[in-house]
Parts: structure tokens; C-alpha cells; sequence
């Protein structure tokens, strides 16, 4: 048995054991109270899931674990002392909640590059769309045709007991985040470079492989590919993609269906899809003003217009954050280290960070004026020759199976139920609320 794995089970067996006291012993107890207006307005704030990977303050942003992500910058394993973490690590102390040794990073890159090997049916099914299929659309078949792989779907056949479903899982887990980068790169190459394909490197780590197999070589964008990959991992467990994974997978679906959920969750515009939308959006300020080095005032008052049309400035606001989205602050940080001042995109990027938060405060109803993460990460990815916008979500979606697939190992070792909440009609709602 390989070392993770030990080291999953004599963490989780315990709580398991305290999950299952817990519910025994303190059952009954109200933990607190929520609103008409959280219910109708999309159960926001509500406390109705048990997550353990990581939590969204507020004030603080995204914490793994309880760690920060500056403090993860500097508490994980890097490959060079001024380089990024690497998400192996990440993926290392989500599931088991410790700080991995660089030693403990080097053995899951090895692990993940075994298993790594991708049926050659799953590339035969990505074949079958048309090459105009969008990107998120190629990755959910991808995901699912690999599902004819899972091993929970052939222990469960099997009857496995209950109290070892978290085994199958964990491996299942395991497979699968070893495969995504050659899928992701599989559909790059294929939509965009007329099925050019490079072949696998298991010599490079998880992130830097998946960019060498897109075809980008370099140590700036492999640091890059390491922080992204970071800090898109994880957001709590009521964001869309993660709370689909959660939900799917409580119906005992095998990883592969649980995840490709998540990511068709991930593809709209309210979630993943945003970070294409960011870079979209400037492409057209660009085009509307005639400049690619448009002035502050200039984007000043297409900021201006694009509020006066009805329509969102994109990449900022979040539904739970009240700040700079700290995953906007380490990009930027990134993008100043490794960028400078030497790209118009970038440029407009930081612009864009001075000019929008006041015009936006200035809007009654808008609790967060400040950009979360898709507001500079496009950019960045475009800066090192990533172009293909509509590619972005998909890198967005490899990283996030770091952690909400250890949570379903997670949610399998605590054994937790099918998810089944119950619904009222608009009528029940009126009259809780003493509207009739």
C-alpha cells in the first residue's frame, strides 16, 4: 500500500468514527437559523454542507486547511526556492490535512505519472465531436468516456462493504487526476494545433507536464501553470462545480461521473466560464476604443458605458467575498515578477484594478467592487501564448479536480448519505413569510 494512501486512512478512519458520535449524541442540536431571501436567492450563506478541504472567509478569502495562499507560497514544496508551490502538495494536504515533505511531493508526481495512461477509447470519443465543439463540451466527454475505467463502479458490482467504499474511490481519485492533463492537452492540440500532438513527460511534475504537452516548454509559464493550478484547486463546497461533485457522487456515481458533473457546472458563465469571458471583454474595450494601450480615461468611460448598458463588468464580484480576491493578488504579484510592464493586456488588467472598485462602489446594490480571480488570469495565460480563450475554463477544470475529488474520498470515508434536501412551493414560502 502505497504511502498517501496509509497516511488517508489512519486520518480518516478516526473521524469517521467522530462524525458518526457526533451525529449519535448531538443530532437533535439547532446549529442555526436561515431566511426566506437566502432560499429564494440561491441558499447563499446557508450552513448545509460538511467540508473539509478548504473555507471561503469574506474578509480573508480561500483557505486550505487553514492555510492562505501567500502562506501556502511559502509552507509548500517549490522545485527552486523563488518558485511556486506545486499542487501536489496542495492535493497532499487537502487529503490528509498535513504538510507534505518535498519528498512526499516528488513520490505523488511519480504516483500521478504511472497512472497517467489514457484508454485509447476516451481519445476515440473526443474524435467523434466535431473539432468546433466547444472546449468544456470535449472535456466532459472525455471525463466520462474514461469512466468505463472506474474502479468503485467494479467494486460496487462486486459488493464491496459500505465502511470500504472510500478505497475504490481513493483510487479512482487517484486515476483520475493522473489522466486529466492528457485529456485537456489531448483537446488543446486537437482544436488548435490540427491534432499535433506531444507526447507525455514523466519526468516533469502534474502542471508542468500538462504545459509541455500543450506545447509551452518554458520555466515562466511551468511556474505559472504551478501557481494556477494552485490556486483555482479549491473554493468550499457550495460553489457550483464543487457542490455538484458533492451531490452526484452522494448518489454513490463513480468519481468519473461526479466530476464531469462538476465541470459542466464549472462551463457556465456565472462560474468557470468567466475567466473567458474577462478576456473577452477586454478584447472588445480594445476594439471599441481603437487601441491596444487605451488611457485610463478611455477605459474609464467604457467602464462607464458597459454599467449604463445593463450589462457586468466581468471579473468583478463575488458572491461571497468582500476584497481583492487573494488569487487575483498572487497574479498579479506573478505578473509584475515575471511580466512587467512590456504587455498591453496585463497593463489594462491593472488599470482596470484602479478604475472599476470606485465606479462600482458608487452602485447601492453592489456588495463587492473588487475583481475575484478571472479578472487577470486570462491575460496572464494569453501573455505566454495560451490565445485560445475558449481553452481557459478546461485548465481551470483540471486544477479544481485536486480538491473536490479529495473530498469525495473524503465524503466516502465519512460515509455521508445521499444528499437530499426538501423543496417547498412559492405558496409555502408566502406563507412562512406571513405574506398571505
Amino acid at each position: 500500500m502505497e504511502y498517501l494512501k496509509k497516511k488517508f486512512i489512519e486520518k480518516a478512519l478516526p473521524m469517521a468514527s467522530d462524525l458518526k458520535n457526533l451525529l449519535r449524541d448531538k443530532g437533535e442540536v439547532v446549529i442555526g437559523q436561515y431566511t426566506v431571501d437566502q432560499v429564494l436567492t440561491g441558499m447563499k450563506g446557508i450552513n448545509g454542507l460538511l467540508w473539509c478541504t478548504s473555507k471561503l472567509d469574506a474578509e480573508e478569502g480561500i483557505r486550505f486547511r487553514g492555510y492562505s495562499i501567500h502562506e501556502l507560497q511559502e509552507k509548500l514544496p517549490r522545485l527552486s526556492n523563488n518558485g511556486e508551490p506545486l499542487p501536489e502538495g496542495l492535493f497532499y494536504l487537502m487529503l490528509v490535512n498535513e504538510l507534505p515533505s518535498k519528498q512526499d511531493v516528488d513520490d505523488l508526481s511519480k504516483e500521478w505519472a504511472m497512472r497517467a495512461i489514457v484508454p485509447q477509447h476516451v481519445f476515440n470519443a473526443i474524435d467523434a465531436l466535431p473539432r468546433t465543439a466547444r472546449p468544456m463540451t470535449q472535456f466532459a466527454v472525455g471525463i466520462m468516456a474514461a469512466a468505463t475505467e472506474s474502479r468503485f463502479a467494479t467494486a460496487y458490482e462486486q459488493g464491496i462493504s459500505k465502511k470500504d467504499y472510500w478505497d475504490p474511490v481513493y483510487e479512482g481519485v487517484m486515476d483520475l487526476i493522473a489522466r486529466l492533463p492528457r485529456i485537456a492537452a489531448y483537446i488543446y492540440r486537437r482544436t488548435y494545433h490540427n491534432d499535433l500532438h506531444i507526447s507525455s513527460d514523466p519526468k516533469l511534475d502534474w502542471s508542468a507536464n500538462l504545459a509541455h504537452m500543450m506545447g509551452f516548454d518554458s520555466e515562466e509559464i511551468f511556474e505559472y501553470f504551478r501557481l494556477f493550478m494552485t490556486i483555482h484547486a479549491d473554493h468550499e463546497g457550495g460553489n457550483v462545480s464543487a457542490h455538484t461533485v458533492r451531490l452526484v457522487g452522494s448518489a454513490l456515481s463513480n468519481p468519473y461521473y461526479a466530476f464531469a458533473a462538476g465541470m459542466c457546472g464549472l462551463a457556465g458563465p456565472l462560474h468557470g466560464l468567466a475567466n473567458q469571458e474577462v478576456i473577452a471583454w477586454i478584447f472588445e474595450l480594445q476594439k471599441a476604443i481603437g487601441t491596444e494601450s487605451p488611457t485610463r480615461q478611455q477605459i474609464d468611460e467604457f467602464v462607464h458605458k458597459t454599467i449604463s448598458d445593463g450589462k457586468v463588468v466581468p471579473g468583478y464580484g463575488h458572491a461571497v467575498l468582500r476584497k481583492t480576491d487573494p488569487r487575483f493578488t498572487v497574479q498579479q504579484e506573478f505578473a509584475a515578477k515575471h511580466i512587467g510592464d512590456k504587455d498591453n493586456l496585463i497593463n489594462i488588467v491593472n488599470t482596470l484594478y484602479e478604475v472599476v472598485p470606485p465606479i462600482l462602489g458608487t452602485i447601492g446594490k453592489i456588495k463587492n467592487p473588487w475583481p475575484n480571480v478571472d479578472a487577470i488570469s486570462g491575460s496572464v495565460l494569453n501573455h505566454f501564448g495560451i490565445k485560445e480563450y475558449q481553452f481557459y475554463t478546461v485548465l481551470f477544470g483540471v486544477s479544481r479536480s485536486l480538491g473536490v475529488l479529495a473530498q469525495l474520498i473524503w465524503d466516502r470515508a465519512y460515509g455521508l448519505p445521499l444528499e437530499r434536501p426538501s423543496s417547498q412551493n412559492l405558496a409555502w414560502y408566502k406563507i412562512k413569510a406571513g405574506a398571505e
